[in-house]
């Protein structure tokens, strides 16, 4: 990563939030927050985005739609973290998140599997959508207002993936993440991208 980021010690305001948060955690900031706190502004509205989409579809399917698009996009810095998110919010248990990586999506209900199906579309060719696309989401019983927060969800995991994958950030281990799922995570990487370790 050639950018400079703040150091912990001068951190102040939100950066300072965002170093915090991660310390206490997991005893240690990300390569992807520092990276993040370059424009402390633009993380926090992020953050607010997230908050506005979840409440309306909830966190099993904002995590289909998160993991699904990371999946797709081929961010291992996304699929690490949100995998471990979705085990502790119990939205997948170990081995569901294990098939998950292998490309079985069988741990998510039939209406999330859509929702997995739809990120992934979305990730890999936004311009070939059509209504279609949207009505399979109708049609398992999304309502609007849930067809655009699913929509906000992937598209939002395109914009935060992608930065990360640009700006070469570094990733690291995810402490409390079963090291087998870890690489079977990071075996996903659909774009067969070569990411750096924390070791450069």
């Amino acid at each position: 990563m050639i950018i400079e980021t703040p150091g912990e010690a001068a951190a102040t305001g939100h950066v300072a939030e965002m170093y915090a948060g991660d310390i206490d955690d997991d005893g240690f900031v990300f390569g992807h927050t520092r990276a993040m706190a370059v424009n402390p502004d633009a993380h926090a509205a992020f953050e607010d985005l997230i908050g506005a989409i979840v409440p309306s579809i909830g966190i099993r399917v904002y995590e289909a739609a998160t993991l699904g698009a990371a999946r797709a996009i081929g961010s291992t810095h996304c699929l690490l973290a949100h995998g471990r998110k979705s085990l502790r919010a119990d939205v997948l248990d170990e081995d569901a998140l294990e098939a998950f990586a292998a490309g079985d999506d069988a741990g998510f209900t039939p209406a999330e599997q859509v929702v997995v199906e739809y990120a992934a579309q979305l990730s890999d060719d936004p311009a070939s959508m059509t209504d279609a696309d949207t009505q399979a989401l109708r049609d398992v019983g999304y309502s609007d207002r849930q067809i655009v927060d699913i929509t906000l969800a992937a598209a939002a995991r395109n914009f935060f993936s992608r930065a990360l994958l640009a700006l070469a950030v570094p990733v690291d281990e995810v402490p409390g993440l079963n090291p087998t799922i870890a690489a079977a995570l990071t075996r996903s990487n659909a774009a067969g991208r070569s990411q750096p370790t924390a070791d450069g």
